[in-house]
C-alpha cells in the first residue's frame, strides 16, 4: 500500500485551508475568525454580544478576542456600547458596514464541510471521526489544542501577538 497518498491528502486539507485564509484576508482585509465573530453577531439577538460570548462561542482566548474585536472596531464592522443600565458590561454590536462584509465574503470551507457532513448518514461521520482520532493518535498531537474553526494558525496567531505588543 502507498501511504503516500494519505500524506498527500492531509497535505491537501492543509493547504486548503491557507489558501482560504490568505485570500480571504487578501480580497477582505479581514480574517476567517474576524468573519466568524461577525457571523456571530449577525445571528445573535438584536445584533449584539458581549464579549465573553463571542470567547465562547469562537473557543479562543481573551487577548486573541480582544484582538479580533479591536481590529473589527478600528474598521468600522462592529461598535462597543455600553449595557443599558450597567455600564460595567460592553455589548459588541454588528454595524451595517459589517453586514455589508458579510454579504460579500463567501461561505468558508468550513461552512461548506459542515453542509456536507450534514448529509452523510451516522455511520459515515462516526467513521470519518475515528479515521481522524487515528491519526490523531499516530502524529501524537492528541495533547495539542484546537479551534473549532478551519483557519490558517497565523490568523488566530497573528491576532494574539498584536494584542499582546500592544498591551
Amino acid at each position: 500500500m502507498d501511504f503516500k497518498n494519505i500524506l498527500i491528502k492531509v497535505r491537501r486539507i492543509v493547504r486548503s485551508i491557507n489558501l482560504e485564509s490568505k485570500k480571504v484576508q487578501k480580497d477582505f482585509g479581514v480574517s476567517i475568525p474576524q468573519i466568524l465573530c461577525l457571523e456571530y453577531l449577525k445571528a445573535a439577538a438584536g445584533y449584539q454580544a458581549t464579549q465573553k460570548d463571542i470567547r465562547s462561542h469562537l473557543n479562543l482566548n481573551s487577548s486573541t478576542v480582544t484582538g479580533i474585536i479591536d481590529r473589527l472596531e478600528k474598521k468600522g464592522f462592529l461598535a462597543r456600547l455600553p449595557k443599558v443600565g450597567d455600564k460595567r458590561v460592553t455589548n459588541i454590536t454588528l454595524t451595517s458596514a459589517g453586514d455589508n462584509l458579510l454579504e460579500q465574503t463567501p461561505n468558508l470551507l468550513q461552512q461548506r464541510l459542515l453542509s456536507k457532513l450534514n448529509h452523510l448518514s451516522d455511520e459515515q461521520v462516526v467513521s470519518i471521526n475515528e479515521a481522524l482520532d487515528v491519526l490523531i493518535e499516530m502524529l501524537e498531537i492528541d495533547e495539542l489544542g484546537a479551534y473549532p474553526m478551519l483557519t490558517g494558525e497565523n490568523n488566530v496567531d497573528v491576532d494574539v501577538d498584536v494584542t499582546e505588543n500592544n498591551g
